[in-house]
């Protein structure tokens, strides 16, 4: 029986194999004869390239859609710059001498170029694509939308390939020096968005080079690439005076921003959290008070729900602190908590030498207008909780704080459309949508979800928010970012005012 089974088996494979056998009319794999932008500049090697069907993998044509405008005439003359998202979804674009012919071809136009028989070169730091003859572009539609990259300028700084030749969005673009009154935009301006710098390039001829340095601004353009000794230098060229979106015409200053705290020390955390604070300007509080508020969200604090007083919701919710004493210079720190003035908890270092502008006892006593007693001040994990500083020690639903900051983001924190905590514009959140200029005055609306992460509880961790910020351009030229600090009970203040701690620029 079993000799029976085996000879069945053998049978069967035969079959198989049989049905399997190769056709030898089978004509095999067809090589496309479009390859992706990605995989011809990543031919490039520091040499000329002769673009040959071999060094092609049998293709023969790259197709995209047109970013390049030269009514403008802010780009370099006779290049047609396209891109493509052809391989891996990944937006990348290429340069192609066209010649004088480049301007009759508009933005969002689709092409498809024979670019078998040309050289693939760097020309002036941009690399490009010569020796295509008109003849073999073909247009086949117009009218296309042209997709630009959001970017930040450290990300264009570390990989300058990555974007050359690529329609971008800067957010939230100023400059650094703030331009003399007056100022245009011609020449070359160094464009900061709180991540890094880049040059924004407008030639003097350019025909909106007249135009006003805008305080700050969205900033549409193309990337490209300028030699400086032995490197490439990535700057960001607009296309038209309708290239960029007026964000604000008047300087805001901050004058108080947060820039660290202590939410959860090592051992009970009754009177031991506190702030601290970076002054933008000199303030003598006892004649400009300001007030401190932190919220919390845990499913049990009360009112449940979603906060529709904001701020003020009061309760479990939210607890304010007034500041109404005390001073402070510009570039010095000073510091809001509770009674005890010890860096991480109960018999650690004592830093009552350091500038306490206000301590309250918030574990005996309810908040100052609102707020119910309690032994966390700042949540500890779990949902959300908030920071935000208020100029005066009035604070309604409808009041505006002058920098605030969250950590994580679960909770009833949120309900469209005005049931939530306000914030400010700083380097976390926007009041509007800085592209579709939307409303989206709280946390949690549109792209305001961005937030702290909670860290080991009970392990005595200072949230060190390293940044900068300029006074003069009232904004920040690096945004900040969480640093955890996991203090011992030696821990000193230096430690949490080093140079890593936010500063003013």
């Amino acid at each position: 029986m079993n000799n029976k089974n085996l000879y069945i088996t053998m049978l069967l494979s035969l079959v198989l194999l049989w049905g399997c056998a190769k056709d030898d009319t089978y004509p095999g794999g067809v090589v496309s004869d479009i390859i992706g932008i990605m995989d011809i500049r990543s031919l490039y090697k520091d040499k000329d390239v002769t673009l040959t069907r071999d060094i092609l993998g049998g293709s023969a044509k790259i197709a995209g859609i047109v970013v390049s405008d030269h009514s403008g005439g802010n780009l370099p003359k006779g290049l047609l710059i396209i891109q493509d998202t052809r391989r891996l979804a990944k937006l990348r674009g290429i340069s192609i001498a066209l010649g004088d012919d480049a301007t009759k071809f508009a933005p969002g136009d689709s092409v498809l170029i024979k670019v078998e028989g040309s050289t693939l070169k760097r020309v002036d730091g941009i690399l490009q694509i010569t020796g295509v003859p008109t003849s073999n572009v073909t247009k086949i539609s117009s009218g296309n939308s042209v997709l630009a990259n959001k970017i930040t300028t450290s990300a264009v700084a570390a990989n300058p390939d990555n974007y050359e030749s690529t329609m971008a969005i800067i957010v939230k673009g100023g400059f650094d020096p703030t331009p003399p009154a007056n100022a245009t935009l011609a020449g070359d301006r160094i464009m900061t968005d709180g991540f890094g710098e880049i040059t924004l390039h407008t030639d003097a001829k350019a025909a909106f080079a007249n135009i006003q340095v805008p305080v700050l601004a969205n900033f549409y353009g193309i990337i490209l690439c300028t030699p400086s000794g032995d490197t490439l230098l990535p700057r960001l060229s607009m296309r038209t005076g309708s290239d960029y979106t007026l964000l604000s015409s008047t300087i805001t200053v901050a004058p108080l921003v947060i820039s660290g705290f202590v939410n959860d020390p090592a051992g009970p955390d009754a009177n031991f959290e506190y702030v601290q604070l970076l002054a933008t300007q000199d303030i003598d509080f006892s004649v400009t008070p300001y007030c401190i508020i932190a919220n919390n969200n845990a499913n049990a604090s009360t009112p449940t729900g979603n906060p529709v007083n904001g701020w003020a919701t009061g309760g479990m919710r939210s607890y304010k602190i007034n500041i109404t004493s005390g001073v402070v210079k510009k570039g010095t720190y000073c510091y809001v908590g509770g009674t005890k003035k010890n860096i991480n908890g109960e018999n650690s270092t004592d830093i009552s030498a350091a500038n306490w502008v206000r301590n309250f006892d918030y574990a005996a006593n309810n908040g100052e207008d609102f707020g119910t007693k309690t032994t966390n001040w700042m949540a500890n994990s779990g949902n959300a909780f908030g920071i935000a500083i208020f100029a005066g020690t009035k604070v309604t639903a409808t009041t505006v704080p002058t920098d605030v900051i969250f950590m994580s983001g679960g909770g009833s924190i949120y309900a469209a459309p005005s049931s939530g905590y306000l914030i400010t514009n700083n380097d976390f959140y926007d009041i509007k949508d800085p592209i579709s200029l939307k409303s989206q005055p709280y946390y949690k609306a549109g792209t305001n979800t961005l937030c702290l992460a909670y860290v080991t509880g009970d392990a005595g961790y200072y949230i060190k928010l390293g940044g900068v910020y300029s006074p003069s351009l009232g904004r920040w030229m690096k945004a900040r970012a969480q640093n955890n600090l996991l203090m011992t009970k030696q821990t000193t203040l230096a430690e949490i005012e080093s140079d890593d701690a936010t500063k003013l620029k």
